[in-house]
């Protein structure tokens, strides 16, 4: 057998031998990709106090990741379909490698946020390759499992983001957390060129630019505008943001309705199965990221958990993503999509609701519950959405298909941690507003109401007050936790009814298995012939 493989697959009187090991390395990649962003949850504290991060910075710091990441994949998933998916995810690799070196280099606020927003960059370019390629090496029979396996690799970077952080954290500073990127992404570099297949979409035509800057500027404003107005307040930029986001939405619509060879072809938003998955898609990362990011700060924060400790305490959610991949394997082709999602969807919700429980008395017991059901519907509701976004595409555009996908990702996510943490942030600062105002100096208490780690960086700074200062300190901290943990349940409740709205709309929205089954076959029946080359350029 040769070293690389040069023979197209529809050439082959057999599918691509290595797909299995050529599929190790497409969810290697993504799970770097993903724990990226998982493993700065409990690298913040650590590099708050080194750096001397206001909120805002930690906000851009994380976000620098995402603005990038949502706003690039389908234009630089098209790039992939046309020239090289292989070559697009070895480049993305190295991308990301080089933002993960400055990254763990640099010990100023700016540059941390230009190296986060080239691994942004780097990210963009993987993720939509990963599922492209998978969907173009494995034949339709298999296609199902393996999204499974790509999509139960996303859970678990869920939980090991955290738990190799907090491993490194114990006697590495924070750069170490970028690192760790590295060794991982060269091997799967390496893996890429040994094991994947080169491959492209062949007659694919030019490629439609002018959609993909109005899908950049729509995007990467909509992401902008939903990261500071919540957070930061509804000013000038924000609101200028979200204009441009509108009209520039608007106008991609338009252009791409009269484009012979549009980016993304809108049309397909009227197909329910499409239009119905990417919903799910866009509204479970939404409860669930946003339940899992305010959740790991009150084991951190709260609980007093050290980064490893959370990390091991988030293992749970990743088994259970894993169970409900292996049940979501059996269940969705004799069930459907719309009722494995759906359940999916239901039990996400339970699970988010479940946090209204959360008093400051509250202990990782009662964590336990809702991290099982969210890793559950992660693992039951994600590979069949995807495979049917995936499947919604012609050969030519399986790029385009893994963008549209991770876009709906990577917003989603966006928008659970933007509009869920104010609303976290909001209620907190009410809250101790009402139990310890006039207790404190006004700069004081500005610093307390910012945060939960600022509330009880100045609980720990009273405490040093000889006179009475202990005393004053405990009444401040119970007033933090107190109000957390409302604030934790007061989010849940709002966050657990958008998702409950989101899941019926989507029930709504998905077609039952009859119609699908008739919705595939007249797709089938209509949709031209592809050509596509795996072993090509």
């Amino acid at each position: 057998m040769p070293l690389f493989a040069k023979t197209p697959v529809e050439k082959m009187t057999e599918p691509y031998p290595r797909r299995w090991w050529a599929l190790l390395v497409l969810c290697l990649s993504l799970l770097i990709v993903v724990m990226a962003n998982t493993s700065l949850i409990v690298a913040a504290p650590d590099m708050t106090i080194d750096l001397g991060l206001t909120s805002s910075d930690l906000q851009w710091v994380i976000d620098g990741y995402t603005v990038p990441y949502a706003a690039l994949m389908l234009v630089l998933g098209a790039i992939g379909d046309k020239y090289s998916r292989r070559g697009a995810l070895v480049l993305g690799l190295l991308i990301f490698v080089g933002g993960s070196v400055m990254g763990g280099l640099v010990d100023e606020t700016n540059l941390v946020i230009v190296a986060r927003a080239i691994m942004g960059v780097g990210a963009a370019v993987v993720m939509p390759a990963t599922l492209s390629l998978l969907v173009a090496i494995f034949p339709r029979a298999e296609r199902a499992k393996a999204i499974t396996a790509w999509s139960a690799t996303s859970g678990l970077a869920i939980a090991a983001g955290p738990v190799a952080a907090g491993w490194l954290l114990e006697n590495h500073a924070w750069g170490s957390t970028f690192l760790m990127n590295v060794p991982v992404a060269v091997l799967g570099v390496a893996g890429a060129l040994l094991l994947v297949p080169p491959s492209k979409a062949e007659g694919m035509g030019r490629i439609d630019y002018v959609g993909g800057l109005l899908s950049i500027v729509s995007v990467g404003s909509l992401v902008y505008a939903t990261i500071e107005g919540p957070h930061f307040g509804w000013g000038a930029g924000p609101i200028a943001a979200a204009v441009v986001a509108g009209v520039g939405l608007l106008a991609f619509v338009a252009w791409e309705l009269k484009h012979p060879n549009p980016m993304l072809d809108v049309r397909k938003f009227t197909e329910r199965p499409f239009s119905g998955s990417m919903l799910a898609v866009l509204f479970f990362f939404f409860g669930t990221f946003g339940a899992i990011y305010y959740s790991t700060q009150f084991l951190q924060f709260v609980l007093g958990y050290d980064a490893l400790e959370t990390g091991i305490r988030l293992l749970p959610l990743a088994g259970t993503v894993f169970v409900g991949a292996a049940v979501t394997g059996k269940l969705a082709p004799k069930l459907g999509v719309k009722l494995v999602v759906g359940t999916g969807m239901v039990i996400g919700t339970a699970g988010v609701f479940l946090l209204t429980r959360i008093e400051s008395s509250s202990t990782y017991t009662d964590f336990v519950t809702p991290l099982l059901l969210l890793g559950f519907a992660i693992g039951l509701s994600l590979a069949p959405a995807t495979d049917t976004i995936m499947g919604s595409f012609p050969e030519s555009e399986l790029g385009v298909g893994g963008g549209a996908n991770d876009t709906a990702l990577e917003l989603g996510c966006a928008l659970g941690i933007a509009v869920l943490g104010s609303l976290l942030a909001t209620s907190y600062k009410d809250k101790l507003t009402d139990l310890a105002a006039g207790h404190l100096p006004a700069e004081a208490m500005d610093t307390a109401k910012d945060s939960v780690g600022g509330g009880i960086a100045v609980a720990e700074q009273v405490a040093k007050n000889p006179q009475g200062g202990a005393e004053q300190a405990q009444t401040l901290l119970g007033a933090v936790h107190e109000s957390f943990a409302h604030a934790i349940a007061h989010t849940s409740l709002i966050g657990g009814i958008i998702m409950a709205a989101g899941t019926v709309i989507v029930i709504a929205v998905l077609p039952g298995r009859k119609a699908a089954g008739r919705h595939r076959q007249t797709e089938t029946a209509q949709a031209p012939k592809q050509t596509e080359t795996v072993g090509a350029a």
